[in-house]
């Protein structure tokens, strides 16, 4: 073993290749690299081809925002080297209200919405295709005057001391998101595309000839799918002669979720990212479980437990979280622990491992969408239930739903209620009102893209005295101080929109999504709301 400061030849080269596909630090490493050089001088050229920037003089009442260049090893979902990244950033940490910037919010398609529309296209045997925009951000024009320095490394001989006038976007700049959205959106509806007023991210074209076409847009990524090839291969042309595309062919990989093509359907999961996690944490090793939450298991803020470090704490719960994307079957473990961020304690920490070790015994598991015939009317049901005072420490009810499209899981939900039930009739009822809400909009979408108009939705409850409150205002005297924001679900009832139904505790499937169940019956809901093991398919 030697120090790092005295690493002799021989070492140097084991130093080397250990850093052979890692991101360099800064930029005099990068500058030695071939790769990464080429990489530099592609990313300039983008630049450059976009009209960017302008070279001149800063005016006395401006600053100039400083960039760096940021480096990313890009791979696969088998870990290869994809693609060597290097991407020019300003420093928009520096940038000031009203001087540089004003408003910076832009839309993205919710994951819910990604689902729901792979869920339509599995079941019309609709192709899914990904397109991305190289340097999307540098499409967006600018509405204010933004100065930045010139590129570490590519500095202009003799014009040093001058800097660049931004014409359009940088990455790093706070409003970069918002002007690349205005630009997309501006083509799109130039195109002939309709935004859905209730989905920002989603746009939708009809033809003449009754095809249409519908595109999911999460910043410079495209999911794009319809009912004619001829049309979707006709608007790439008209994006790539617009933009510079990549076309990434058929649809297998999004946002960190990876779809498997089988002969029952396409199937959604994150192995990799499973995979990832449990190695982050070092859990690869460990002994997998059956259930992601012990029945008997109750949390509470216990003062005699040691505390353990927040940060690592937060991280785990975070990449669990994106992990209940594709995987619904572990919402309710993760909100549960999830109570607990602001001071963790071992016995939290040890219920967050325990839905590691459930994650490393299902890795190959992910949500099915099934194929169905094109004569299949399409249907949107939905699953609503409640724990009554599941929590120990302010013993507030857990809601949950889980609603179905085309038998496939698209939208599913596990939250502590915002007040405390006095019964389970009235926390199935406020239940019922949060599913009510989520029925709504996914009515509003479906008929804004023009699937389904006026459809009513199924919603089954397993409480006859919340369905009965629902339909009739019964029991006034025991439900009359319940927030009259809960009463939307009655109202949703009368209007026609939802059709409320009893179901046995035992079919409920949303009752995987409000406490830790038996494993018997947890293998059962597992199964039914639509999570398979992809391995037994492929």
């Amino acid at each position: 073993m030697v120090p790092d400061n005295a690493v002799d030849n021989e070492g140097d080269i084991v130093h080397y290749a250990m850093l052979a596909d890692t991101e360099p630090l800064d930029v005099k490493s990068a500058l030695k690299s071939k790769v990464w050089l080429e990489a530099m001088i592609d990313e300039l050229k983008s630049i450059e081809k976009n009209k960017t920037w302008d070279l001149c003089k800063l005016p006395s009442e401006k600053r100039a925002i400083d960039v760096k260049w940021v480096y990313k090893v890009k791979q696969n979902p088998e870990g290869q080297v994809v693609k060597y990244k290097a991407r020019l950033v300003a420093k928009g940490f520096l940038q000031k209200q009203g001087l540089d910037y004003d408003e910076v919010f832009s839309p993205v398609a919710r994951h819910e919405t990604i689902r729901l529309v792979i869920a339509l296209a599995c079941s019309r045997r609709w192709p899914l295709f990904h397109l991305d925009v190289k340097s999307a951000f540098l499409n967006g024009p600018l509405e204010e005057d933004v100065y930045v320095k010139q590129p570490p490394g590519f500095e202009l001989k003799g014009k040093e001391d001058k800097v660049l006038k931004l014409n359009k976007a940088l990455y790093g700049l706070k409003q970069a998101p918002r002007a690349w959205n205005k630009r997309i959106d501006q083509f799109f509806v130039v195109q002939g595309f309709v935004k859905c007023s209730v989905e920002y991210g989603v746009y939708v074209k009809h033809s003449d000839n009754k095809h249409m076409l519908i595109i999911c847009l999460y910043v410079d990524d495209l999911l794009v799918t319809g009912s004619s090839l001829a049309e979707i291969e006709d608007f790439k042309s008209q994006m790539k002669s617009e933009f510079e595309m990549t076309d990434l062919g058929k649809l297998t990989y999004f946002l960190g979720m990876e779809l498997l093509y089988t002969a029952k359907g396409v199937i959604l999961h994150q192995a990799k990212y499973a995979t990832e996690i449990l190695r982050k944490f070092e859990m690869l090793d460990c002994n997998s479980s059956v259930t992601p939450a012990d029945t008997r298991l109750k949390l509470e803020i216990d003062e005699n437990s040691d505390t353990v470090d927040p940060t690592i704490f937060r991280q785990l719960i975070g990449s669990l979280r994106y992990l209940c994307q594709t995987r619904p079957d572990i919402s309710y473990a993760v909100g549960y622990v999830s109570r607990f961020m602001s001071k963790p304690l071992k016995p939290h920490l040890l219920a967050a491992k325990r839905i590691l070790r459930y994650i490393n015994g299902t890795i190959h598991y992910g949500v099915l969408f099934p194929y169905s015939k094109d004569s299949v009317k399409l249907e949107l049901n939905g699953f609503s239930d409640a724990d009554w005072c599941g929590d120990k420490v302010d013993r507030r009810s857990t809601s949950g739903y889980l609603f179905k499209f085309q038998n496939a899981p698209v939208s599913w939900c596990s939250k502590k209620q915002s007040v405390i039930a006095l019964s389970s009739c009235e926390a199935e009822y406020v239940a019922g009102s949060l599913a009510a809400c989520q029925a709504n909009w996914l009515q509003s979408l479906l008929n804004e893209m023009k699937i389904i108009d006026n459809i009513t939705v199924m919603l089954k409850i397993d409480n006859k005295s919340a369905i009965n409150l629902a339909k009739n205002p019964v029991s006034h005297g025991k439900s009359k101080h319940i927030e009259t924001r809960f009463h939307f679900l009655r109202d949703q009832v009368n209007k026609g929109k939802l059709s409320l139904e009893y179901c046995s505790t035992d079919n409920q499937q949303a009752d995987i999504m409000t406490k830790a169940v038996k494993r018997d019956q947890f293998l059962k809901l597992r199964r039914e709301i639509g999570i398979v093991c992809f391995d037994s398919l492929s």
